[in-house]
Protein backbone atom coordinates (compact mmCIF):
# COMPACT_ATOMS: atom_id res chain seq x y z
CA UNK A 1 0.00 0.00 0.00
CA UNK A 2 0.76 3.50 -0.58
CA UNK A 3 0.13 6.58 0.81
CA UNK A 4 -1.64 9.46 -1.58
CA UNK A 5 1.52 11.51 -2.17
CA UNK A 6 3.29 7.86 -2.83
CA UNK A 7 0.36 6.97 -4.98
CA UNK A 8 0.10 10.65 -6.84
CA UNK A 9 4.06 10.50 -7.88
CA UNK A 10 3.61 7.35 -9.22
CA UNK A 11 0.85 8.25 -11.42
CA UNK A 12 2.73 11.85 -12.44
CA UNK A 13 5.99 9.62 -13.46
CA UNK A 14 4.35 7.05 -15.26
CA UNK A 15 1.70 9.43 -17.60
CA UNK A 16 5.04 11.60 -17.86
CA UNK A 17 7.15 8.57 -19.06
CA UNK A 18 3.86 7.52 -21.10
CA UNK A 19 3.59 10.98 -23.25
CA UNK A 20 7.09 11.51 -23.77
CA UNK A 21 9.31 8.34 -22.55
CA UNK A 22 11.74 11.14 -20.41
CA UNK A 23 11.10 11.02 -16.58
CA UNK A 24 9.99 14.17 -15.05
CA UNK A 25 12.73 16.13 -13.27
CA UNK A 26 12.59 16.66 -9.26
CA UNK A 27 11.51 20.26 -9.90
CA UNK A 28 8.51 19.20 -12.21
CA UNK A 29 8.01 16.74 -9.73
CA UNK A 30 7.93 18.66 -6.70
CA UNK A 31 5.55 21.37 -8.51
CA UNK A 32 3.12 18.74 -9.64
CA UNK A 33 2.51 17.41 -5.53
CA UNK A 34 2.60 20.99 -4.32
CA UNK A 35 5.29 20.37 -2.07
CA UNK A 36 7.69 23.13 -0.95
CA UNK A 37 11.19 21.84 -1.42
CA UNK A 38 12.66 18.96 -3.50
CA UNK A 39 14.25 16.58 -0.34
CA UNK A 40 10.03 15.66 -0.39
CA UNK A 41 10.41 14.44 -3.07
CA UNK A 42 13.48 12.39 -3.09
CA UNK A 43 11.71 10.89 0.13
CA UNK A 44 9.13 9.46 -1.87
CA UNK A 45 11.07 8.86 -4.69
CA UNK A 46 13.44 6.51 -2.28
CA UNK A 47 10.39 5.19 -0.64
CA UNK A 48 8.54 3.88 -4.48
CA UNK A 49 12.10 2.44 -4.76
CA UNK A 50 12.21 0.32 -1.93
CA UNK A 51 8.62 -0.84 -2.74
CA UNK A 52 9.75 -2.13 -5.66
CA UNK A 53 7.70 0.34 -7.95
CA UNK A 54 10.18 1.96 -10.17
CA UNK A 55 13.61 1.68 -10.61
CA UNK A 56 16.30 4.26 -11.13
CA UNK A 57 18.35 3.70 -14.18
CA UNK A 58 22.28 3.84 -13.59
CA UNK A 59 24.58 6.02 -15.84
CA UNK A 60 21.34 7.82 -16.84
CA UNK A 61 19.66 10.96 -15.08
CA UNK A 62 16.61 11.29 -14.59
CA UNK A 63 15.66 8.07 -15.61
CA UNK A 64 13.43 6.67 -13.37
CA UNK A 65 11.76 3.01 -14.99
CA UNK A 66 8.33 2.15 -13.25
CA UNK A 67 8.17 -1.82 -12.16
CA UNK A 68 4.59 -1.60 -11.29
CA UNK A 69 1.54 0.30 -12.53
CA UNK A 70 -0.22 2.67 -10.95
CA UNK A 71 -3.47 0.64 -11.58
CA UNK A 72 -1.87 -1.96 -9.69
CA UNK A 73 -0.84 0.40 -6.11
CA UNK A 74 -3.28 1.12 -3.84
CA UNK A 75 -3.08 4.57 -1.42
CA UNK A 76 -2.93 3.41 1.77
CA UNK A 77 -5.65 6.32 4.00
CA UNK A 78 -3.91 4.96 6.60
CA UNK A 79 -0.62 4.21 8.08
CA UNK A 80 0.27 1.56 10.56
CA UNK A 81 2.81 4.50 12.07
CA UNK A 82 0.02 6.79 12.78
CA UNK A 83 -1.49 7.04 16.31
CA UNK A 84 -3.86 9.48 17.43
CA UNK A 85 -5.17 10.53 21.02
CA UNK A 86 -6.03 13.24 23.20
CA UNK A 87 -3.27 15.42 23.98
CA UNK A 88 -4.65 18.13 26.25
CA UNK A 89 -7.63 19.20 27.01
CA UNK A 90 -8.32 20.67 23.67
CA UNK A 91 -6.63 18.22 21.21
CA UNK A 92 -8.72 16.56 18.36
CA UNK A 93 -6.34 14.91 17.00
CA UNK A 94 -8.08 11.73 15.01
CA UNK A 95 -7.47 9.76 12.17
CA UNK A 96 -10.09 7.63 10.03
CA UNK A 97 -9.84 5.34 6.64
CA UNK A 98 -10.79 8.37 4.76
CA UNK A 99 -8.13 10.80 5.58
CA UNK A 100 -5.80 12.07 2.60
CA UNK A 101 -2.33 12.91 3.75
CA UNK A 102 -0.16 16.38 3.64
CA UNK A 103 2.93 17.25 3.94
CA UNK A 104 4.43 18.97 7.08
CA UNK A 105 8.32 20.47 7.47
CA UNK A 106 9.93 18.05 9.77
CA UNK A 107 11.88 20.94 12.09
CA UNK A 108 14.60 18.64 13.98
CA UNK A 109 14.82 17.30 17.30
CA UNK A 110 13.47 18.47 20.39
CA UNK A 111 13.81 17.07 24.01
CA UNK A 112 11.47 15.16 26.19
CA UNK A 113 13.66 15.59 28.74
CA UNK A 114 16.56 17.88 29.48
CA UNK A 115 15.97 21.06 26.98
CA UNK A 116 17.99 21.21 23.45
CA UNK A 117 18.06 23.18 20.90
CA UNK A 118 14.63 22.64 18.07
CA UNK A 119 12.94 24.07 15.65
CA UNK A 120 15.83 24.09 13.20
CA UNK A 121 14.87 24.15 9.63
CA UNK A 122 16.25 21.70 8.13
CA UNK A 123 14.02 21.13 4.61
CA UNK A 124 12.72 18.22 5.46
CA UNK A 125 8.95 16.58 4.98
CA UNK A 126 6.68 14.05 5.99
CA UNK A 127 3.21 13.04 5.58
CA UNK A 128 0.38 12.88 7.82
CA UNK A 129 -3.15 12.59 7.99
CA UNK A 130 -4.79 15.89 6.64
CA UNK A 131 -7.52 15.65 9.65
CA UNK A 132 -4.12 15.34 12.32
CA UNK A 133 -2.97 18.84 10.96
CA UNK A 134 -6.51 20.42 10.29
CA UNK A 135 -6.69 22.87 12.97
CA UNK A 136 -4.28 25.45 12.03
CA UNK A 137 -0.32 25.98 10.67
CA UNK A 138 1.20 22.33 11.74
CA UNK A 139 4.92 21.41 11.79
CA UNK A 140 6.85 17.81 13.23
CA UNK A 141 9.77 17.83 15.38
CA UNK A 142 11.59 14.12 15.90
CA UNK A 143 11.35 13.44 20.24
CA UNK A 144 14.72 12.88 21.95
CA UNK A 145 14.84 11.44 25.12
CA UNK A 146 12.13 9.65 27.43
CA UNK A 147 10.43 11.84 29.80
CA UNK A 148 7.25 12.00 28.45
CA UNK A 149 6.77 8.71 28.31
CA UNK A 150 4.04 8.17 31.18
CA UNK A 151 1.87 9.55 28.46
CA UNK A 152 2.98 7.45 25.41
CA UNK A 153 5.97 9.92 23.94
CA UNK A 154 8.53 7.90 23.17
CA UNK A 155 12.16 8.69 22.19
CA UNK A 156 12.55 8.47 18.30
CA UNK A 157 8.83 9.19 17.82
CA UNK A 158 7.44 12.22 15.54
CA UNK A 159 4.78 14.84 17.00
CA UNK A 160 2.68 16.85 15.41
CA UNK A 161 2.12 20.64 16.70
CA UNK A 162 -0.01 22.92 16.29
CA UNK A 163 1.93 26.34 16.11
CA UNK A 164 0.44 28.39 18.68
CA UNK A 165 1.68 31.28 21.37
CA UNK A 166 -0.55 30.65 24.16
CA UNK A 167 -1.95 27.34 25.88
CA UNK A 168 -4.36 26.10 29.01
CA UNK A 169 -3.14 24.04 31.86
CA UNK A 170 -2.76 20.27 31.23
CA UNK A 171 -1.98 21.01 27.54
CA UNK A 172 1.22 19.18 26.01
CA UNK A 173 3.18 22.32 24.37
CA UNK A 174 6.68 22.64 22.70
CA UNK A 175 8.42 25.18 25.50
CA UNK A 176 10.99 27.86 24.37
CA UNK A 177 12.66 28.56 27.67
CA UNK A 178 15.18 31.22 28.04
CA UNK A 179 14.84 32.12 23.64
CA UNK A 180 17.59 29.49 24.04
CA UNK A 181 16.20 26.25 24.53
CA UNK A 182 12.86 23.66 23.83
CA UNK A 183 11.37 21.32 25.28
CA UNK A 184 7.89 19.17 25.28
CA UNK A 185 6.16 19.25 28.49
CA UNK A 186 2.54 19.59 29.80
CA UNK A 187 2.24 23.29 31.09
CA UNK A 188 0.72 24.63 34.13
CA UNK A 189 0.47 28.10 34.94
CA UNK A 190 0.68 29.30 38.41
CA UNK A 191 0.22 32.63 39.01
CA UNK A 192 3.37 34.90 37.95
CA UNK A 193 5.29 31.15 37.14
CA UNK A 194 5.01 28.56 34.60
CA UNK A 195 5.02 24.84 35.18
CA UNK A 196 6.96 22.28 32.78
CA UNK A 197 5.32 18.99 33.83
CA UNK A 198 7.00 15.92 32.46
CA UNK A 199 5.21 12.37 32.40
CA UNK A 200 7.98 10.27 33.88
CA UNK A 201 8.19 9.87 37.78
CA UNK A 202 12.05 10.03 37.31
CA UNK A 203 12.13 13.51 36.33
CA UNK A 204 11.29 16.85 37.90
CA UNK A 205 8.97 19.91 37.20
CA UNK A 206 10.52 22.70 35.89
CA UNK A 207 8.91 25.60 37.82
CA UNK A 208 10.31 28.92 35.61
CA UNK A 209 9.34 32.83 35.19
CA UNK A 210 6.65 33.02 32.88
CA UNK A 211 8.50 35.43 30.84
CA UNK A 212 11.24 33.09 30.68
CA UNK A 213 8.66 30.63 28.84
CA UNK A 214 7.72 31.24 25.30
CA UNK A 215 4.75 28.55 23.84
CA UNK A 216 5.59 27.67 19.90
CA UNK A 217 2.99 25.12 19.68
CA UNK A 218 0.95 22.43 21.12
CA UNK A 219 0.77 18.83 20.19
CA UNK A 220 -1.79 17.51 18.09
CA UNK A 221 -0.89 13.89 16.91
CA UNK A 222 1.94 11.51 17.07
CA UNK A 223 3.67 8.93 14.69
CA UNK A 224 5.51 5.95 15.02
CA UNK A 225 7.85 3.78 12.68
CA UNK A 226 7.72 -0.08 14.08
CA UNK A 227 11.08 -1.76 12.48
Amino acid sequence: MLTSKQHQLLVFIQERLEENGISPSFDEMKDALGLKSKSGVHRLINALEERGFIKRMANRARALEVLKTPDNAKADKKPENVISGNFGPSSSATSSSNDEFMELPLHGKIAAGTPIEALENNDSFISVPSAMAASGKCYALEISGDSMIEMGILDGDTVVIESCNSARNGEVVVALVDREEATLKTIQHEGRFVNLVPANRDYSTQKLEADRVQVQGRLVGLLRQYH
